[in-house]
């Protein structure tokens, strides 16, 4: 069946949040976090400079950067012109900028869905709420965007801002699913639906959690690079693993593949598990690959990133299965 227009925006808006989440876990793997330490300019520029040479210190606001050293827990006597020289990195600061650049293509696809959505208003009223309810939730994202930045990576700004990316897939994905006439169902028998829906939910809500758990993982492995002195190559694991919060992260992922697995079973023996069913039993499966190769072999930095793009296209698709299964389609073969 041929997708209609506003599906095709919405898919596109969800594909760019993905990349933009790829592009996010590589600045993060890569330490440029604040390969641009001002905002919106880099470095006082609108496109970065490529070496030192290219950087007007003299047009920076340095009492910005003091105020930023300050929130940081840094003394702001230190921040000078001489100190900002030694932090710049082209490299770096390219990384970030492009991590910029790729909301673009977001913010692009998600206002032209609002606009499409307005001639599905008197259909399917529910989708036009959501279109608007992702270009608010797009603005509050691009505002934390700016306070990550000036708070210098301060801690539980960046879970948040994870949690409502989260929350975008499934917008993105309730639209582009329920933008038509006929959107995909799950075919179960009605007297099992009502648990199909149940085991769904389960595995939704530790993805999330799992998700969130990561993401504090990951400010975790900050400020040890900055308390400790960690470089790049350093094995975080063993200290990792004197942290709560790691070991839960760890042993919780046995918990979402046991929900996965539940869900799968409830499908396949009540009705067809079909391929949304299968890609998430594979994505965790997937994952726990992963998993044992940074636990137990090495921290890989490709390894980080694949491993958030998998989180990430996971959450779209079992948000799309409990979309799917919340008014499923008789199994024929149930009579």
């Amino acid at each position: 069946m041929p997708l209609a227009r506003f599906q095709k925006v919405a898919i596109g808006a969800l594909f760019s949040l993905l990349l933009l989440i790829l592009a996010g876990a590589v600045v993060r793997v890569s330490g440029a976090g604040m390969g641009c330490p001002d905002w919106p300019t880099c470095w006082g520029c609108l496109v970065p400079p490529t070496k030192l040479a290219d950087v007007d210190f003299s047009k920076l606001q340095i009492q910005k950067f003091k105020d930023k050293a300050a929130r940081e827990g840094r003394d702001p006597n230190t921040i000078t012109v001489e100190t900002l020289r030694q932090e710049f990195n082209p490299r770096l600061a390219w990384t970030e900028y492009l991590n910029r650049l790729s909301s673009t293509p977001l913010s692009l696809f998600t206002l032209s869905a609002f606009i499409l959505s307005f001639w599905e208003k008197k259909k399917r009223p529910i989708v036009f709420w959501i279109s608007f309810a992702a270009v608010v939730v797009l603005l509050v994202e691009a505002w934390m965007g700016a306070r990550i930045v000036y708070s210098g990576l301060k801690p539980g700004i960046i879970t948040t801002h994870l949690a409502l990316a989260m929350a975008m897939f499934g917008l993105f994905m309730y639209s582009a699913w329920r933008g038509t006439d006929h959107p995909w169902r799950v075919k179960i028998a009605s007297g099992a639906a009502g648990k199909l829906r149940l085991s769904i939910l389960a595995l939704l809500a530790l993805v999330i959690a799992e998700g969130i758990l990561g993401s504090q993982i990951r400010e975790l492995t900050d400020e040890m690079a900055k308390t400790r002195h960690l470089g790049p190559g350093a094995d975080r694991i063993a200290l990792l693993e004197q942290t709560t919060i790691y070991l839960v992260h760890r042993s919780f992922s046995w918990s979402v593949l046991l929900a996965a697995l539940i869900a799968y079973t409830v499908s396949r023996r009540h009705g067809h598990p079909g391929r949304v069913a299968k890609t998430v039993l594979t994505l965790v499966w997937g994952q726990m690959a992963l998993g044992v190769i940074m636990s137990w072999v090495h921290l890989y930095a490709w390894v980080q990133v694949v491993h958030v793009a998998l989180a990430a296209i996971l959450l779209s698709m079992t948000w799309l299965w409990l979309f799917g299964a919340w008014n499923p389609v008789p199994d024929p073969e149930e009579a």
